[in-house]
């Protein structure tokens, strides 16, 4: 929840004089639902911007109807949307939210076209109980078991709740073990398991990105205060190419 129309316009256009003119990593930017029209209008207004695609922060799993408050994926895709972040740690923490409910986001992104970027991670507490396999798994499996074979058309982000917002991050090869964990299970769910990407969402920047991105299941970062600055979100899509 950062963000305003000046700021926002000021970190889309430093991203879009940074970007290299053949861009060959896919990029998004998961903005908060009242700026998601200006940002769309900054993507015509500055062409590099093109190549960046435009997400939201969440979804409802409700199509319409009486939930004030609540955006549906349809509104979303009327704005351009081409992502949607479902289950991200702080909406589990805060909201409560349980696997069917992201589960349930996920399919509602889906039915409207829309790529939802399905969140998995495990608390300090799990992690050092030796619970990050069976929270992760049980997690993913909740979104596999109620999307069955649009699985194929998601993407997973791991990011480990001990390390979001805390300056600590998973080592590259703690990172791997969990990602790899996670490609099996998407392997034993569809035959088009490689076409899933899976990013690592715990406090990736500039200074770890390469070492990160360098591991054979880490496909790319779901990034969160690097992002809020230019320079340093330029500085990982630099490391991802």
């Amino acid at each position: 929840m950062n963000g305003s129309l000046a700021a926002n316009e000021v970190l889309l256009t430093g991203i879009a004089q940074g970007l290299a003119k053949h861009t060959v990593c896919e990029i998004a930017v998961c903005v908060p639902a009242p700026y998601l029209s200006q940002v769309k209008d900054l993507q015509t207004a500055l062409p590099a911007l093109a190549a960046v695609e435009l997400g939201s922060q969440d979804v409802s799993a409700k199509l319409s109807g009486a939930f004030t408050g609540e955006v549906s994926a349809a509104m979303l895709h009327d704005l351009g949307c081409r992502f949607a972040i479902v289950g991200h740690s702080e909406r589990r923490m805060y909201h409560h939210e349980s696997d069917a409910l992201v589960a349930d986001k996920a399919k509602a992104a889906l039915a409207s076209g829309i790529t939802p970027i399905v969140c998995v991670g495990e608390t300090l507490a799990q992690r050092e109980a030796g619970q990050t396999e069976e929270v992760v798994k049980r997690q993913l499996a909740a979104v596999i078991h109620a999307n069955g074979h649009c699985i194929s058309e998601i993407v997973v982000a791991y990011e480990p709740v001990w390390a979001i917002g805390t300056g600590k991050t998973a080592s590259p090869a703690e990172a791997q073990a969990v990602h790899a964990v996670l490609r099996a299970q998407l392997k034993a769910a569809t035959d088009k398991f490689a076409g899933v990407r899976i990013l690592y969402g715990g406090s990736m920047n500039a200074a770890n990105a390469s070492s990160l991105l360098a591991q054979q299941d880490i496909d790319g970062g779901l990034i969160g205060g690097a992002s809020l600055k230019a320079a340093d979100f330029l500085s990982i899509v630099a490391a991802a190419q």
